[in-house]
C-alpha cells in the first residue's frame, strides 16, 4: 500500500466532518506541504476523533506551534469548501 493510500485511509474516522476535512487537505494540500507540514498531517491522524475534532474547531489548541499551523490551513481548506 502507497503513502497515500495508505494516508487515505488512516483520514477516515468515526465522523464524516473529520473524514471530508481530512481527505479535502490530502486531496488539496498534501503532496504540495514541506515534509514538516506532511509529519504534522501524520501526527493529526494519529490523534483520536474527539481531540482531532476539538483542535480543529478551535477548542483546544495544538501542542507545537507546527502543529497549530497546519490546524490553520485545513480550516481554511474547510472554509473554502463549507465543510465546517
Amino acid at each position: 500500500m502507497g503513502e497515500n493510500s495508505r494516508l487515505r485511509w488512516l483520514c477516515r474516522r468515526g465522523m464524516k466532518e473529520l473524514d471530508l476535512v481530512m481527505t479535502r487537505y490530502l486531496d488539496k494540500q498534501y503532496s504540495h506541504a514541506s515534509e514538516i507540514e506532511k509529519e504534522s498531517f501524520r501526527d493529526l491522524l494519529a490523534l483520536a476523533d474527539p481531540d482531532l475534532y476539538s483542535l480543529l474547531l478551535g477548542r483546544q489548541v495544538g501542542s507545537t506551534s507546527r502543529i497549530e499551523s497546519l490546524v490553520k490551513t485545513i480550516r481554511k481548506l474547510a472554509r473554502q469548501a463549507q465543510v465546517v
